[in-house]
């Protein structure tokens, strides 16, 4: 299943969670739960990326739907029986859908839908639970990817251009794979450095602003003036120390350009790969509120506007040939005139 999701901009670590404004839509007669459950992956709220943008699908249901709910915050180096026991405890306490943001979850929702079969269960990147009460929320990262690769490309001076990943998982070889396609289609001289901070999320891979500046501090010495990086929190260092040396950096998930906690540094965020997370927790909820629950796969791709590219830097408006560059391989994505590869 393929349905468009509602563009969206994005509005610490242990067992909590956050309330929304009410409890319920009790007028409707359709909807009788106790809210979203939203359960965050790493980094948790305040990420400004990946977390942040299901945080804003979630206000938007609560403010359109009027059925409340509660974000959930993971505990460092937890596993999936920490997993199991908070959706459950979500399932116990009537919360309707439960969202688990993040590949992470795929093990726990699984477990945890099979027990309750009358809750909508929703997983964020991670197709892999098959279940008649479980949404699988995919994207296309790569054609997003593909684009900031294009960007990237064509705004650097160098022809030297750098990607950082936070974890070295598929998911993340996807965002890299799409780049450098993206780059070598605007540029067949780029070079394309790669680097991925760790090999399990444990680690710090998507959690470590010291990782990331550290990173991209070694890809500007080898002569970057550009960096995209997919690495959740992470990218918070990599952004600020493209700033610090004067170099682009591009964002990822969400417009990074217009957090107000990278605001310091938003001259030199040339763009971001978004993917449209709080459109796909907005759907969810939506369908639920209106009594015909979402399941199955759902994508979100270019065609669907699911993934895409932000403009909103003027200075990245100002780059004609970039523009067209990047509004020329989207259309051709969407033609299916270029076929942007996953790994």
């Amino acid at each position: 299943m393929t349905v468009a999701v509602v563009a969206l901009a994005a509005a610490g670590c242990g067992e909590s969670s956050k309330s929304a404004s009410t409890g319920g839509d009790k007028e409707s007669g359709k909807y009788s739960g106790k809210g979203i459950g939203l359960a965050y992956d790493i980094g948790g709220e305040g990420d400004q990326s990946f977390n942040d943008a299901a945080h804003s699908g979630f206000l938007k249901a609560d403010k359109d739907f009027g059925i409340g709910g509660k974000t959930f915050e993971p505990a460092d180096g937890e596993g999936d029986a920490d997993k199991v026991q908070r959706l459950e405890s979500m399932a116990k306490q009537g919360y309707n859908p439960i969202i688990g943001v993040g590949f992470v979850y795929a093990p726990a929702i699984k477990e945890v839908a099979a027990k309750y079969p009358d809750t909508t269960f929703g997983i964020i990147d991670d197709a892999s639970v098959e279940a008649k009460n479980v949404a699988s929320m995919v994207f296309s990262e790569e054609q997003a990817s593909y684009l900031a690769g294009v960007a990237a490309a064509k705004a650097s001076k160098s022809h030297t251009v750098g990607f950082i990943g936070g974890v070295d998982i598929p998911l993340i070889h996807k965002f890299g794979a799409g780049f450098e396609q993206g780059a070598k289609a605007a540029d067949p001289k780029v070079k394309v450095i790669k680097k991925i901070l760790t090999s399990t999320p444990q680690e710090g891979g998507f959690s470590s602003p010291d990782k990331g500046r550290e990173a991209a501090n070694g890809q500007i010495e080898q002569g970057a003036d550009v960096l995209y990086h997919a690495a959740g929190l992470s990218g918070q260092g990599v952004i600020s120390e493209a700033a610090k040396n004067k170099v682009w950096a591009i964002g990822v998930d969400s417009d990074q350009y217009a957090q107000d906690a990278l605001k310091e540094y938003k001259d030199w965020i040339l763009g971001s790969a978004t993917k449209n997370v709080g459109g796909a927790v907005y759907e969810l909820a939506k369908s639920v509120h209106e009594g015909k629950p979402l399941s199955g796969t759902i994508r979100g791709d270019l065609k669907t506007e699911g993934v895409g590219f932000s403009d909103t830097n003027p200075k990245y408006q100002a780059m004609t040939e970039v523009v067209e560059a990047v509004n020329k391989a989207k259309q051709d994505i969407i033609d299916a005139k270029v076929t942007v590869k996953t790994s």
